[in-house]
């Protein structure tokens, strides 16, 4: 049996890893918790209701992603136990068939590791969310702090509105506020910074896979061109095979375009219909900055007038 790449345990680097090298290994790999559908409904319904209102939703959503890895780590490593088993099965039948079988395994198992790759980089994209649901956890204590200044402003107004109290929480909510808005823009920036990059993760990841599930079906046809399925009559003998040496070249040239595949050489491309349209009376750069000074010009002048 020509099994010279049934199995390879190292593999040299390809073109696109050595364009963007791969991410380390998920985290999420090989742990006990989550390869149920309990663990899975439990971590889900945890981080829904556990943690700072604000940042609640994304930690759901992170952890329904965290499912859909274990569902992906359960479909790779599936997939390379039925190619093992292909290839088993078919060393029993007729040459051709034994050799045919054997390579589709190789493929077959080739799509499992690429699976598998494919989680590593699904985890950045898992990763780069966190950022956003951790700056939502740091935010939510400044908001509590000004609304608990306000509630307590708003009561005292109504139980004893001379209270002296009311213009030291009102120092306090101002300072609230002016933390509040510091938290605020960080929280806007980095949310629009993160959400592209962790999405640019998994599109890119998702593009690689989705290309070589391509090429890999690609050469998986050439390799069923080699069985010769004509009808033979009972006692007539089969052509004897002679494909060893183009089914192992087609591996090669399998392992070849995978190898050297890179996102620039991506050959699917989005086609847009959608084009933004400019209004041509937008205002020039000057005209913005001298509206933007005469509004803050009234503003300095509505303060001096509250100030008197």
């Amino acid at each position: 049996m020509h099994r010279t790449y049934s199995l390879r345990s190292s593999k040299a680097p390809t073109a696109a890893q050595l364009q963007s090298p791969p991410p380390p290994p998920s985290t999420t790999k090989s742990k006990f918790f989550g390869k149920g559908g309990i663990a899975s409904s439990f971590r889900k319904t945890v981080a829904g209701n556990t943690g700072p209102e604000l940042s609640r939703k994304l930690s759901a959503y992170i952890k329904l992603e965290k499912n859909v890895m274990r569902a992906i780590e359960l479909t790779a490593r599936e997939r390379r136990d039925v190619a093992k088993q292909l290839s088993a099965w078919g060393e029993d039948n007729d040459s051709d068939v034994s050799d045919v079988t054997d390579k589709l395994g190789v493929l077959l198992y080739e799509i499992g590791e690429l699976e598998d790759q494919y989680i590593d980089k699904y985890d950045q994209y898992r990763i780069t969310l966190k950022t956003i649901r951790n700056i939502e956890a740091s935010v939510q204590p400044s908001r509590d702090k000004k609304q608990k200044i306000t509630d307590e402003i708003a009561l005292l107004k109504y139980k004893d509105p001379q209270s002296p109290k009311i213009p030291v929480l009102e120092q306090e909510l101002v300072r609230a506020e002016a933390e509040s808005l510091v938290a605020e823009a960080q929280l806007s920036n980095i949310t629009r910074e993160q959400l592209k990059a962790a999405f640019n993760y998994q599109f890119d990841a998702t593009r690689e896979l989705a290309e070589k599930y391509a090429l890999i079906a690609g050469y998986g046809k050439a390799l069923l061109e080699l069985l010769d399925d004509t009808a033979v009559t009972p006692g007539e003998t089969r052509p004897a095979y002679d494909g060893y040496e183009a089914s192992k070249q087609i591996i090669i040239d399998a392992e070849n375009a995978l190898a050297a595949w890179t996102l620039d050489a991506a050959a699917v491309k989005p086609t847009l219909s959608l084009h933004q349209e400019y209004d041509d009376e937008e205002p020039v750069d000057g005209e913005i900055e001298e509206a933007a000074e005469e509004e803050f010009a009234k503003h300095d002048d509505e303060e001096v007038v509250v100030s008197k």
